[in-house]
């Protein structure tokens, strides 16, 4: 009996080592978690505050990418308005502009088309616009109340011009006419008479 006292003592004691142990290691990770843990808390707050940079900068990537393609799309849209006036043969383009520029909009399959008429393209919208406007369009007939008539010279044109003539020490009534033919020619090019 004296033998089984000491063998229960041993493993009494035994399982006390291994508690003392195991209370040992916890306390010392324990203790090593709470030294790094400020180390960590201010990594994660680093951390944190990159990835809302990131995404504030982010965010502001996306707006200007939503600008720039609503600009380009407005250049898109002003150029193809004002080219289908332009080959429509109106005069007067930027006030053409200015009228229909807010009834063009972009349909669901990314063509222009009038306000409320989707199903007509814009050529037929534009084209409609200017039979609807005529003053748009270049004037037909030249002339009308208070324009100015051409008048005809009753003289007959004199001769052309011809340069190698032109000559220092000229007869001063020779010079007179080539003044005055260079006159009525400057201005014929300038009025178109």
């Amino acid at each position: 009996m004296s033998h089984e006292e000491p063998i229960e003592g041993q493993a009494s004691t035994s399982v006390d080592v291994k508690e003392i142990v195991k209370q040992a290691i916890s306390e010392f990770v324990r203790g090593e978690q709470q030294k790094a843990e400020p180390a960590y808390k201010a990594e994660l707050q680093d951390e944190r505050k990159r990835r809302e940079s990131l995404e504030l900068r982010l965010n502001q990537l996306v707006e200007e990418n939503r600008k720039a393609r609503a600009l380009a799309e407005e250049a898109d849209r002003s150029s193809q308005i004002r080219s289908e006036l332009q080959r429509l043969g109106v005069a007067k383009i930027d006030l053409a502009f200015r009228a229909v520029k807010d009834d063009v909009v972009r349909g669901e399959d990314g063509r222009l088309a009038g306000r409320g008429m989707e199903n007509k393209s814009l050529q037929d919208y534009l084209a409609s616009f200017v039979q609807e406007n005529p003053e748009l369009l270049p004037a037909r007939i030249a002339g009308g109340s208070g324009a100015q008539v051409a008048s005809k010279n009753t003289t007959p044109t004199p001769a052309p011009i011809n340069l190698n003539a032109i000559k220092p020490g000229m007869n001063k009534d020779e010079l007179d006419q080539i003044r005055k033919e260079i006159s009525r020619l400057a201005s014929q090019s300038v009025y178109g008479s």
